[in-house]
């Protein structure tokens, strides 16, 4: 990561008002790195982006900003990774608009793994949440990490059921880093800060500001091998999310539901365009090619014996987790992981109302 003189003047070009990524890379690209642009001399920048940003770079007096900034980077949990930092997540080096640096608090690490973004409403059904928080723990089991936006509703959902399987998650926000929003998910982004990642590229003490959540979106899905969306309206923002997707090659999913609700429409409107259909967790990771990661041997073939045992005493009817845990006699975890198998091995299925139905025999 930059350090001292050289973090400064990155910090220095990314704090110029005025001055958007499109121009910040263009100039980055004439001269190399920060110190070179502000070394060049006025005729040399005029040639690539004209007067006005010319006049913005070397007269715009943003000293007290940088010096605010600069000290981010603190301890073994807050950084600043720019552009030419070998930390700098790959997948979103690939997109046409990386930002040139990131404010990240939490495990660096997560930005290299193989990630699945989840999105969805912020005013979800249920078995809306539901959903999110199962699918999120069946990816934590196949050994993805989950990102999300942190916001209410199915953002929130996702990042819950990450961290209840153990697993981790990453959330982008559309705020300065050290602001958190919404205020009701305080307690889930402290809990994301220390064991997974919260990343932004907006200066510290950026507000909240409606023009930088649909930008933020860019980073949800440029950081992923896909996107999932549980359910939107017709007018969600997680649409954009799921265009920007497909913009950037990224593989994009749908969970269907109800004809009826509006929460479905906006996943119905992109099975239409090409959104692959999504009923399980094992669709999603077929289409990605991903192979579920090996787990301790006996951890896994216990698992196994617990699904194998539960099974039976399903039956072929619909029942709940509470009348299932009676059956079974197991704590509601160990009963959570083997329905997860189950329904990934496609031996069961989810029903809306947290209710379950076995569809074939063992």
């Amino acid at each position: 990561m930059a350090l001292g003189e050289s973090l400064s003047s990155w910090l220095r070009l990314a704090l110029i008002p005025g001055i958007g990524g499109g121009t910040q890379r263009k100039l980055l690209s004439a001269f190399g790195l920060p110190e070179a642009i502000f070394s060049a001399g006025r005729g040399a920048l005029r040639g690539v982006v004209g007067d006005k940003v010319c006049d913005l770079l070397l007269d715009t007096d943003n000293e007290a900003a940088v010096a605010t900034a600069v000290q981010w980077p603190n301890g073994d949990d807050q950084f600043i990774v720019t552009l030419a930092d070998p930390e700098y997540p790959r997948s979103l080096l690939e997109i046409p608009d990386p930002p040139i640096l990131l404010y990240v608090r939490g495990r660096l690490d997560l930005l290299q793994q193989p990630i699945l973004s989840i999105v969805g409403s912020r005013s979800p059904t249920p078995q809306g949440v539901l959903n999110a928080e199962r699918f999120s723990a069946a990816f934590v089991d196949a050994g993805l990490t989950v990102a999300s936006g942190l916001a209410l509703g199915i953002d929130a959902a996702a990042h819950r059921g990450t961290l209840t399987a153990g697993g981790n998650t990453v959330a982008f926000v559309g705020t300065g880093i050290d602001r958190i929003y919404p205020a009701r998910n305080r307690d889930l982004a402290v809990e994301i800060g220390s064991k997974g990642c919260i990343v932004s590229e907006f200066p510290i003490g950026t507000p909240v500001l409606a023009a930088n959540f649909p930008r933020r979106n860019r980073l949800i899905s440029g950081i992923a091998r896909g996107v999932l969306v549980v359910e939107a309206a017709i007018e969600s923002g997680s649409l954009i999310t799921a265009r920007l997707a497909g913009e950037q090659g990224r593989e994009v999913f749908a969970i269907p539901g109800s004809i009826h609700s509006p929460q479905s429409r906006g996943c119905h409107q992109l099975i239409k365009q090409g959104a692959k259909l999504v009923e399980t967790a094992q669709d999603v990771l077929e289409e990605l090619n991903w192979s579920l990661q090996a787990t301790s041997a006996d951890t896994r073939e216990n698992d196994k014996d617990i699904s194998n045992e539960l099974l039976p005493l399903m039956g072929f009817e619909p029942c709940g987790l509470d009348e299932l845990a009676a059956r079974s006699g197991l704590a509601t975890d160990a009963l959570s992981v083997a329905l997860l198998h189950l329904e990934l091995d496609g031996q069961i299925a989810s029903l809306p109302g947290g209710r379950y139905q076995r569809i074939a025999s063992s």
